[in-house]
């Protein structure tokens, strides 16, 4: 047996599997319960699927970007999935190979167009009608059929986007705007952007950090941008040699910057706070003199040197991770940065409703991480992050999940107004099932399970597209 067979992020069944198909099912089967009819639209998740046997080792980020997609209609519910058709998936599949090795190999070897191939893979979101997929590196967006997840091809709003966008860029659901920004190894080393809702205009701004770095994720509220700026960054010795190798700086502060969303270079505003990792936010909101944010904060981001350990061991240290629910309040009148744990349990890849993004909301759906060798969602965990009371939904043995979406239900009168769902996985049966949760009742479990027609690998990250913007005002 190869080396290629024994890497858990390519053999086990929750990862970069070779045999998804691409699929489309008019109408799948209830497993138990009744599928609500008080809301309707679509669950997009992307993540990585392997389509070739990989070069090299494999990392989970090095899968081909795939979107796996629920549309909900009058209590119906239809699934497709298919490939995102990036430069790279369609260069490898007129040569029917794999022709990048990926993030742990030396990237000098890959072809000239595209060191590290832009798979594509991490996120999705819902912009001007259609939907974007989007690279954790920071990449060329590519445009998206929402109904069909046909690719259309690279997105660069009518010639105006003269950067990448990285993964976590956001869209403000009350104005129609996507917010985004860039980060690379050349100065100033960030950019940062507002895309009009229609696609048509780009407001395109530099902003200069101290060196290389490698945010994740940012923040909005209704009038600011909060961009990061963490002690966790590439080893600039590993760059020069053409390989990425992140290490943590404890004696460096992390620092948030707060611009205007329109604002300029001179206008970002810098608040240092205690050194860690964000890979994802959760909201963020003005409130008197301060900026109130919300996250998954991670202390120890860098896991201990082990000199025995194989490159496979080293990669799964890293997808650990151990997050806890924080806060942080900037304070902008007088610069003070105050800031807590709101929680110790170890979750991440949070969800909320996106009615809200940018606006004060109190709700979050985690992802509840098992204490597994590599990362492996076992249960979701509803939050109150006002106080950090939290409810537990646990998927039950062998079973595990992927990040969720909060759907709305119509003409919802609160917050949490709605359902939660998501795909989850029994490695026992080898079978996938969407569940569905009332979020006002999330500890009683699903009130509705659907079989799903193939496993779906775990991936990255979702999104959800309400009725009235999917298939009309009346759905």
């Amino acid at each position: 047996m190869s080396k290629v067979e024994f890497n858990p992020y390519l053999s086990a069944p929750l990862y970069g599997r070779t045999d998804v198909e691409e699929l489309f099912v008019e109408e799948l089967q209830v497993i138990e319960g009744e599928i609500p009819v008080d809301f309707s639209g679509a669950y997009i998740r992307n993540g990585p699927s392997q389509k070739y046997e990989p070069m090299e080792r494999h990392h989970w980020f090095d899968g081909d970007g795939m979107l796996h997609g629920i549309y909900i209609k009058d209590g119906k519910i239809s699934y497709r999935n298919r490939y995102v058709e990036t430069k790279g998936y369609q260069y490898e599949d007129d040569t029917k190979k794999s022709e990048w090795v990926g993030l742990m190999g030396d990237m000098s070897k890959n072809p000239s167009f595209e060191r590290l191939k832009n798979t594509s893979n991490t996120d999705v979101l819902y912009h001007n009608n259609n939907l974007l997929s989007l690279w954790y590196m920071s990449g060329e967006p590519y445009r998206v059929d929402a109904k069909t997840l046909e690719t259309i091809g690279i997105e660069d709003f009518h010639g105006q986007l003269t950067s990448s966008i990285s993964a976590h860029s956001k869209v403000d659901e009350n104005t129609g705007e996507l917010i985004f920004f860039d980060y690379g190894n050349k100065f100033p080393y960030m950019m940062y952007g507002v895309v009009s809702a229609d696609g048509k205009a780009v407001h395109s701004v530099p902003i200069e950090l101290p060196g290389p770095r490698n945010p994740h994720d940012m923040w909005i509220t209704e009038k600011h941008s909060i961009l990061m700026d963490l002690p966790l960054f590439n080893d600039p010795e590993a760059l020069k040699k053409g390989r990425y190798r992140v290490k943590f700086h404890r004696d460096v502060p992390s620092r948030f910057g707060v611009i205007p969303r329109y604002g300029s270079s001179k206008d970002i505003r810098w608040f240092e706070a205690e050194p860690c990792y964000i890979y994802h936010s959760i909201n963020a909101w003005e409130e008197g003199d301060e900026i109130v944010l919300i996250g998954c904060r991670v202390k120890e981001p860098q896991p201990p040197k082990n000199a025995s350990a194989s490159e496979i061991e080293r990669m799964m240290q890293y997808l650990q991770l151990n997050a806890q629910l924080h806060y942080w309040r900037l304070n902008m009148k007088t610069g003070e940065v105050k800031e807590g744990e709101l929680c110790d349990m170890n979750t991440e890849f949070p969800v909320m409703n996106l009615d809200y993004l940018g606006r004060k909301s109190r709700y979050s759906y985690n992802a509840h991480i098992d204490a597994a060798v590599t990362l492996k969602f076992n249960g979701l965990v509803k939050y109150d992050t006002w106080t950090g009371k939290s409810t537990k939904y646990m998927f039950g043995p062998h079973q595990f999940g992927t990040e969720a979406a909060f759907a709305p239900r119509k003409n919802s009168k609160f917050e949490d107004d709605g359902y939660v769902i998501t795909y989850i996985y029994n490695e026992k049966t080898d079978k996938s099932e969407l569940v569905i949760l009332d979020a006002t009742q999330f500890d009683i479990g699903p009130i509705a399970r659907i079989a799903l027609p193939q496993p779906v690998p775990m991936g990255f990250h979702a999104t959800w597209i309400s009725g009235a913007k999917f298939y009309g005002k009346d759905a």
